[in-house]
């Protein structure tokens, strides 16, 4: 059945191929179509168990490695530094457990938003059933504040009115009708005589056939893209399994060749093999996990500071890597809250400002603001009172909220910025009688009492209202309307309709009755509204284009609403604007090659904005996709990085969600895109520290070796500098605070990773320089009359000297280390303490035999001083070469 065009069939003819009647099922045939197309409910995927999610932690090459080195510290009786590897080790696999299992949650959430019962006609009589038990082809009844159980066709629809938003992104009630529609490949949104599982009824009534149950439903079809997304692996992952990859291959190498030398050396080979899987474990970075971890970790404590709370930790990172936003509109980009903010009276417009229901606001004419006019208050009391909605604030939230429909809101909110207050007028015109909003006749009127008698309001679409209007207010009181100025008003609702907004005409007549209180009515103007854009989401938006990233609005609403926000917004300039039919009418080639030019695109499916995702990123680009409604989710969970909106958002949005702004606001993705730019840039620092200072201890070990001297290092030291270096200093470097150039710099490509070639100049230079430094004085040294233990030890103290001064140096790998030298506090504090346990281990006599150290005298140390610090001006002048473009393409 889901290939049937529905809403392309007349009622007559759903009823004729379901095999139903206006009086719905027996309960015979309802309980064997149950039989055979199951129960109306989300059938989840098979699940992962949460054994198999724990197992998948261990498959990571770091991790392994790290065990491995684990094992190897114990048997090397580092008991102390065994266990705070398998601490770490622990610490990553528990956290990477627990994300995982949560995203898995996100099917059963989108269960949980299905109506739980239904009202449906079985054996022609009215009985109230769960909703899993509906079968296609019962007929239901729907009533305002009903969710909608399943798919239906529209049998009746009286005032019916549907909140769609969750499913289509329309940001107000759509009119249903039950009359068939003859236009092919209509998007959701356009299906008037359809209401789809999921959505409510905000207005009205009806009857309704279901057509579709369960897994066919467009909320069953969201469930499927859900299980069926395939997340990949973040670049800081992928970029982690190669240098995972890479150490352990050095670590195998090197202890095959120092242990393969020295044994032809004619050293014991049991000795040879503990000091080259001494050096080896020197190699793999036991901290990077907890680099990793904490780097994220304080990452996201500082996002939730900025409104950015994030549910998977590797994702910050990708935020870093990110060059395109597909954002929704509706209550992303916009507020989400209908605003008036034109109004037409007395043959003059008038701007509005503010945005929401918040009641601050002025008017203006010409970009100079006024005091509300008279025929300007007249117009906006007739439009309040006609309406039912109020508004008030919201303690709990801490914002405005209108109780009622959104647009009559948004009127009363117009009302109240000229200090009109809805209560006060109600009380002094209470209303005596109504004239209902029908489809048909698309207006309110309300009768209210009052010192002049009753006066009748009415508000509606502008061609009814002007049809049924006689006279008109202007300045100077109440004139005829003849012909010109009829075509005047419909031609200025007309323009203000071309701007995307949404217009509604407001008349009166005094001395009515219910009888004539639509007709003689007195114009007294056009009130335009729009959902509006954030006011904060423009300045974020060319903060995003500064940083090199290009926001793209993808949206299920209308193509002249989406055109007319985005070009206010400024995210519309010379792109393109594609519906979803276009969209549809695309073969991929067409749409790979227009793909990037494309900047609005209207009217779309949740299939076509995962189809707009998986292109981008088929181009190389890091997606990130926001939004709020069921709709977004499964594009949220193909995107490298899913936003979801925190305080409008559905759960479902939510869990399939990599991130939250938990104030809604686009602006706080370019403070998430900041912390997680800084994260990637520290997780490199360390990265480049460590292995610059590796190459260095192994380029020294591997020199000596190769020229036949002793070895310049014990298998305790080597292991001792491993620990201090890969220790406090290298944490530090995870909480360093970022570059001041950072959001000027353009987004990372993230095949490229962590070593680039500046990056790789950078370490090497420091690692060649360092280990020709120690070679140097390791072997005047022994040329001198000191004895072996003190060249040892003045090599030693000079290795960790001068990773000292790299951390420093290692802050920035393009800034120079003047800048700020020490900005920060714990990488001074962890230098301060490696410093004092140093001095320990030289000058306590009972450390001298296991660490082979020789208590130095001062003119060894300023020796030492003197050559480690040449470091400092040798990797300045790499850093000066590399701003200058030395090394490749500049990106800062």
């Amino acid at each position: 059945m889901t290939n049937s065009p529905w809403y392309r069939l007349a009622v007559e003819a759903v009823f004729s191929q379901l095999k139903s009647q206006p009086a719905g099922l027996t309960s015979t045939e309802a309980a064997r179509q149950l039989a055979e197309h199951g129960p109306n409910e989300l059938q989840a995927a098979a699940r992962i168990s949460p054994w198999t999610i724990l197992f998948e932690q261990f498959k990571n090459v770091l991790i392994i490695i790290l065990l491995i080195g684990t094992v190897l510290s114990a048997f090397l009786g580092h008991e102390i530094e065994a266990i705070a590897i398998t601490v770490i080790v622990l610490f990553a696999v528990v956290l990477g457990f627990i994300q995982e299992y949560r995203a898995e949650r996100a099917i059963e959430t989108l269960r949980q938003m299905a109506a739980p019962t239904a009202t449906v006609l079985r054996d022609g009589e009215e009985v109230e059933i769960p909703s899993r038990d509906l079968v296609p082809g019962d007929v239901v009844r729907l009533q305002a504040g009903d969710k909608i159980p399943a798919d239906v066709r529209l049998i009746e629809a009286i005032n019916l009115q549907v909140e769609e938003a969750a499913l289509t992104g329309e940001s107000i009630p759509v009119e249903k009708h039950s009359n068939k529609l003859d236009k092919p490949d209509l998007a959701l949104g356009d299906r008037k005589n359809m209401a789809y599982a999921g959505t409510a009824a905000t207005y009205g009534r009806g009857s309704a056939m279901v057509v579709e149950t369960g897994m066919n439903t467009e909320f069953g079809k969201i469930a499927q893209m859900l299980q069926t997304v395939e997340t990949g692996k973040t670049p800081l992952q992928e970029n982690l399994d190669k240098v995972g990859h890479v150490l352990a291959r050095a670590a195998i190498v090197i202890v095959a060749i120092i242990a393969g030398l020295g044994v032809l050396r004619g050293q014991e080979f049991i000795d040879m093999l503990i000091f080259g899987v001494a050096l080896a474990v020197a190699v793999v970075p036991e901290a990077l996990p907890a680099v990793v971890t904490i780097s994220l970790a304080i990452g996201v404590q500082r996002m939730v500071k900025r409104n950015a709370l994030m549910r998977r930790l590797p994702a910050v990172e990708t935020l870093g890597s990110t060059s395109m936003i597909c954002s929704d509109k509706t209550g992303t980009l916009t507020k989400d809250e209908m605003t008036a903010r034109k109004v037409f009276v007395a043959g003059q417009t008038f701007d509005i400002s503010g945005a929401g229901y918040d009641p601050g606001g002025q008017f203006s004419k010409d970009g100079q603001s006024i005091q509300p006019t008279e025929p300007l208050k007249q117009l906006l009391q007739a439009a309040t009172l006609a309406s039912d909605a109020h508004i008030a604030y919201s303690e709990g939230e801490g914002r405005w909220r209108v109780k009622g429909d959104p647009t009559e809101g948004a009127l009363i909110v117009a009302a109240a910025k000229a200090g009109i207050n809805k209560a006060e007028i109600d009380t002094r015109f209470p209303r005596t009688n109504e004239i209902p909003f029908t489809s048909e006749t698309k207006r309110m009127t309300t009768l209210h009492t009052g010192a002049n008698g009753t006066v009748a309001y009415a508000k509606g679409a502008p061609e009814i209202i002007i049809e049924s209007c006689t006279r008109q207010m202007t300045e100077g009181g109440e004139i005829a309307l003849d012909a010109k100025s009829r075509e005047q008003i419909l031609e200025t609702a007309r323009n203000m309709a071309t701007e995307a907004l949404r217009v509604l005409a407001v008349a009166s007549r005094p001395e009515a009755t219910l009888e004539n209180a639509e007709s003689e009515l007195t114009f007294l103007g056009l009130i335009g509204m729009i959902d509006p854009p954030r006011p904060e989401a423009r300045a974020a938006i060319r903060v995003c284009e500064q940083a090199g990233i290009k926001p793209i609005m993808i949206t299920g609403d209308h193509p002249l609403t989406a055109q007319a926000v985005a070009r206010e917004l400024g995210l519309l300039k010379n792109g393109r604007v594609v519906t979803g039919a276009e969209l549809e009418a695309m073969d991929d080639a067409e749409f790979d090659r227009d793909v990037e030019n494309i900047e609005v695109y209207a009217r779309v499916s949740p299939a076509h904005k995962m189809r707009v995702v998986a292109a981008l990123q088929k181009k190389g680009h890091v997606v990130a996709m926001t939004g709020d409604g069921v709709n977004d989710a499964p594009a949220l969970k193909k995107a490298d990085i899913g936003i979801a909106m925190g305080i409008t958002g559905t759960d479902v949005t939510k869990e399939a969600a990599d991130m939250m702004l938990t104030d809604d606001n686009f602006a706080s993705i370019v403070a998430a895109v900041e912390e997680g730019r800084g994260i990637f840039g520290n997780i490199k620092k360390y990265l480049m520290y460590l292995l610059s200072s590796n190459i260095g201890e192994i380029g020294l070990m591997a020199g000596a070796t190769l020229l036949g001297w002793p070895l310049p290092l014990t298998a305790v030291q080597i292991l001792y500098v491993n620990l201090a270096t890969d220790g406090l200093p290298a944490l530090a470097l995870a909480v360093d605070p970022p570059e001041p150039d950072l959001m000027n710099q353009k987004p990372r490509d993230p095949k490229v990773g962590i070593f680039t070639r500046p990056v790789v100049i950078l370490m090497l230079v420091g690692g060649v320089w360092s280990t020709a430094i120690n070679m140097g004085l390791f072997w005047w040294a022994t040329h001198t009359a000191r004895s072996i233990e003190e060249a040892m030890t003045m090599t030693f103290v000079s290795l960790v000297l001068i990773q000292f001064f790299k951390a420093f140096n290692f802050r920035s790998d393009h800034l120079s280390v003047w800048n700020k030298p020490f900005a920060n506090k714990w990488l001074n504090l962890a230098i301060t303490w490696e410093l004092a346990l140093l001095a320990l281990v030289i000058y306590l006599p009972f450390l001298h035999v296991p660490f082979g150290t020789f208590s130095l005298p001062l003119e060894d140390w300023a020796i030492i001083l003197v050559l480690a610090f040449t470091i400092v001006p040798v990797l300045e002048t790499a850093k000066w070469m590399e701003r200058k473009g030395w090394f490749g393409e500049v990106s800062y």
